[in-house]
């Protein structure tokens, strides 16, 4: 085969760190469409992008060009230089140093994007810890 092809969708979820403070939900659209921006500049293709105050959930399609684990560092690291910018609020502001990154099927697409929409009601009734 000439040319690589890929459609590799990914759920990715990673926390705050246990000393920083929450993210606010009047920042956080904005910056859900911030690591959008970011996870694009990666040749990636966000698909959403959600959370609760302590920690975030992307779906999102993966670049065959990038490894995971890169793609995870420039989203953290480039989110949390950006959210610093916000307020004061959040000079402390950092990720933990880990993330879980799994694969999904084609088939479980739209139930991953579900679940990934419905955070916040989510964690009324469980918490992430």
């Amino acid at each position: 085969m000439a040319q690589s092809l890929s459609k590799l969708y990914v759920h990715i979820i990673f926390h705050i760190k246990n000393t920083s403070v929450k993210i606010r939900k009047e920042e956080s659209k904005e910056l859900y469409a911030y690591m959008g921006s970011v996870i694009k500049s990666n040749e990636s293709i966000p698909i959403i992008i959600n959370g609760v105050s302590d920690h975030v959930h992307i779906l999102c399609v993966m670049s065959k060009n990038i490894a995971l684990a890169k793609l995870v560092e420039e989203i953290k690291r480039n989110s949390s230089r950006w959210i610093k910018t916000k307020a004061d609020y959040y000079k402390t502001f950092a990720w933990q140093g880990g993330y879980g990154g799994f694969s999904v099927s084609p088939s479980l697409h739209d139930k991953t994007k579900a679940y990934i929409a419905n955070q916040e009601k989510h964690h009324q009734k469980l918490s992430f810890r």
